[in-house]
């Protein structure tokens, strides 16, 4: 036969039943409560982005209308630039007397220029033969005549009469020189003996400024 069962106690299936209703009503609760913030949350993230759209729309605007108000400037620039150009008088016409004379003046000034390119390659090889013989005088030398010699391959002999005794003035000038240049030179060179540094310093002194005979070269090629 079957096992009877013995009835349950009503005060305790009432107290589960309240257990249960009440367990029910509190996960019922946490999921609405989940929702609602879910759903805030969700409000809020569609507002930021409506907002920003609505932001984006602006500037579009904003740019679009900048961007015609710039092509309608520059229209009024163009046209107002184009009426000045109708205003303007026109250019007056070239006859043909004006273009003959420039092309005169053109060819009168290419005849200047060829005259004086000649002119000053002869001063370039005047000078350059006097430099020459410049460098085969000795100019540590107290001769006068080689001196007297220089003047007169420079072409001046009245120096020679104005001054009577140009091989000190020579001289001392050189010596003046040599003083300054010479101590520069053994820094320079310091390997260099004292007569590769007196050569070295010749080479110089035929070109300085410094040397009386330069001026009279300087003053040939102008």
């Amino acid at each position: 036969m079957p096992k009877k069962f013995a009835t349950e106690n009503p005060k305790v299936v009432a107290a589960r039943d309240r257990k249960a209703t009440a367990k029910k009503d509190e996960v019922d609760r946490k999921q609405k409560a989940a929702d609602d913030a879910y759903w805030k949350d969700d409000d809020k993230l569609a507002n930021r982005k409506l907002q920003r759209k609505d932001d984006d729309e602006k500037k579009r605007l904003e740019a679009i209308k900048r961007k015609e108000e710039n092509r309608k400037l520059a229209e009024e620039e163009m046209s107002s630039l184009g009426a000045k150009k109708v205003q303007a008088s026109p250019a007056p016409k070239i006859t043909r007397a004006a273009i003959d004379k420039r092309k005169e003046d053109e060819e009168r000034i290419m005849k200047e220029l060829d005259e004086q390119r000649k002119l000053d390659a002869q001063k370039i090889e005047v000078v350059t033969e006097i430099q020459e013989n410049l460098n085969k005088i000795d100019i540590e030398s107290d001769s006068a005549r080689n001196v007297e010699e220089a003047l007169k391959i420079l072409g001046d002999p009245k120096a020679t009469e104005d001054d009577k005794h140009p091989e000190k003035r020579m001289r001392a000038a050189y010596l003046a020189f040599e003083e300054k240049r010479l101590p520069e030179l053994k820094i320079k060179h310091p390997t260099y003996r004292l007569s590769q540094l007196k050569q070295v310093l010749k080479k110089e002194w035929q070109k300085s400024p410094e040397n009386p005979l330069n001026a009279r070269i300087l003053a040939l090629s102008k």
